[in-house]
């Protein structure tokens, strides 16, 4: 298949530092040869190589392993076990697979899509707690919170949440994302944009928090 000149260039870095280092580069060892800005850039361009079959990515901290033109691994560097090197914490997996789960709004609720659309590969850095699924993010109710419209949201899959915490929460089959606000007898769901009003819940709403804000991943 063919590869890009930038593809290419990657390629050919990864092959000469395992060659010459015993181990798969890091995220951020690719975007600093490559003049990246973020390490995000990097696994963009690593998941692009692994669709076209010549590098095949797995868990670990450099998790990154050179197939040859039948699609099989090649054999790493002597000495080197997997190819990976290392061991203990220093070998965690530094990615995670999430899968893309349809659509939340961040304006009004909005019936929800919860359509598989595919998976992403990211770094385990970018998210607290661990997150279960992606959400793509419709509406800017919450750009003071920095979450613009066609973002993708990371949410720990929870039925709680701490007040002030940002959720994602069904009411009468609709999902939003937004902050929580208990208190009185009350359940808001609180927009952070000035021109958008609070959610009061109703009392008899079918209201449940289906999951907690892990982070965030900007789409260009």
């Amino acid at each position: 298949m063919t590869l890009t000149d930038r593809q290419q260039a990657i390629l050919d870095f990864l092959r000469e530092h395992i060659a010459a280092e015993g181990r798969p580069p890091t995220l951020a060892e690719i975007a600093q040869a490559f003049g990246f800005r973020q390490a995000r850039s990097a696994q963009d361009h690593l998941q692009a190589l692994a669709a076209k079959g010549v590098i095949e990515l797995v868990p670990g901290a450099r998790g990154i392993r050179l197939l040859d033109e039948d699609g099989e691994p090649l054999a790493p560097p002597s000495g080197v076990a997997n190819g990976f090197g290392g061991s203990g914490a220093a070998n965690a997996p530094q990615w995670l697979t999430l899968p893309l789960l349809g659509r939340v709004a961040a304006g009004r609720p909005i019936d929800p899509q919860a359509d598989y659309e595919g998976q992403m590969l990211l770094d385990r850095a970018l998210f607290f707690p661990q997150p279960d699924y992606l959400l793509r993010v419709k509406g800017d109710s919450m750009v003071d919170d920095g979450i613009f419209d066609g973002d993708l949201i990371a949410v720990r899959r929870t039925p709680y949440a701490d007040n002030n915490q940002i959720v994602v929460a069904r009411i009468d089959g609709e999902v939003t994302v937004k902050r929580l606000k208990r208190g009185k007898g009350r359940v808001l769901l609180m927009p952070r944009n000035p021109n958008y009003a609070p959610i009061e819940v109703p009392e008899q709403a079918d209201f449940a928090i289906e999951g907690l804000y892990c982070g965030l991943v900007h789409r260009g």
